[in-house]
């Protein structure tokens, strides 16, 4: 099959500065669930990714996500959560946007078009063949995604990618690639709707799978988050209550002697 790209194509919806603030809400909604139904086909492909992620972590390997723009935005964003979320070094999964972090809250288009940089930024965090790359591009196209995946596959190291468009070039140079196809945006080429949407429920399904399976979870519970503010605090205190049967002022005793959920936990019940 031909390369298109499905996510340049015209809405399915036409006249928008025509319809009704409920009209334009209906119309987004629609394609909504068509991410979600597109999300839900590949979950075979993002198993297979995870598996790998799984095993490269387990090994002492990092998880690196490289994109622009809103994919680029999307990958930081799921890596800085996970030391909070899970109790993880920052430098377990790092994200990489081009044109850096400048680029997180100004537009910097052009810094994608870059085939080289995406190589360098990588090779400034050490990446090696113990860690995994994740290419995340709507389009499946983008040089700065493409270039960085490409140099990792000739070095050994193990790629995915996160795409909206069938048989990409990103694609090609990915082991591990999972093709999102969501189809036209609402707004025509709009990627960073329904095509993010996509994007984000993946990265969840990667980060939130590997953790798990790297024990930083126990029973549904974030055992070893960050109590970096008051409600964190509040959480972990029931936690520990409900793990342990302790009232409030032991299980803050427990959680400030051994540094958190699962310290205090542990400290229980070796009573």
């Amino acid at each position: 099959m031909m390369f298109q790209k499905i996510t340049e194509k015209d809405s399915n919806h036409n006249d928008l500065e025509k319809k009704s603030v409920r009209e334009l809400i209906d119309g987004m909604y629609c394609e909504d669930q068509n991410a979600l139904k597109a999300v839900g086909e590949v979950k075979d492909q993002t198993e297979k990714l995870i598996k790998k992620v799984v095993k490269q972590l387990k090994n002492g390997g990092r998880l690196f996500y490289i994109g622009a723009g809103t994919s680029g935005r999307l990958g930081v964003l799921d890596a800085s959560e996970c030391p909070p979320t899970f109790g993880t070094e920052p430098e377990k999964v790092i994200g990489l946007i081009a044109g850096g972090d400048y680029a997180l809250r100004h537009s910097v288009e052009s810094a994608e078009d870059d085939t080289k940089k995406g190589w360098d930024d990588l090779q400034e965090k050490f990446i090696n063949s113990h860690d995994i790359l994740i290419g995340i591009a709507a389009s499946g196209t983008t040089p700065y995604v493409l270039g960085g995946l490409s140099e990792a596959q000739k070095n050994g190291i193990p790629t995915g990618c996160i795409v909206c468009n069938l048989n990409s070039p990103i694609a090609k140079v990915s082991d591990f690639p999972v093709e999102v196809i969501v189809g036209p945006e609402f707004v025509t080429g709009s990627s960073r709707m329904k095509a993010g949407t996509a994007q984000k429920l993946i990265l969840n399904s990667i980060t939130t799978a590997t953790m798990i399976n790297l024990g930083h979870i126990k029973g549904s519970k974030m055992v070893d988050m960050k109590l970096s503010n008051e409600k964190l605090k509040g959480r972990a205190e029931l936690i520990v209550i409900e793990a342990t049967g302790v009232d409030l002022v032991l299980a803050q005793k427990l959680i400030k002697e051994n540094g958190g959920v699962r310290g205090a936990i542990d400290a229980f019940n070796k009573k």
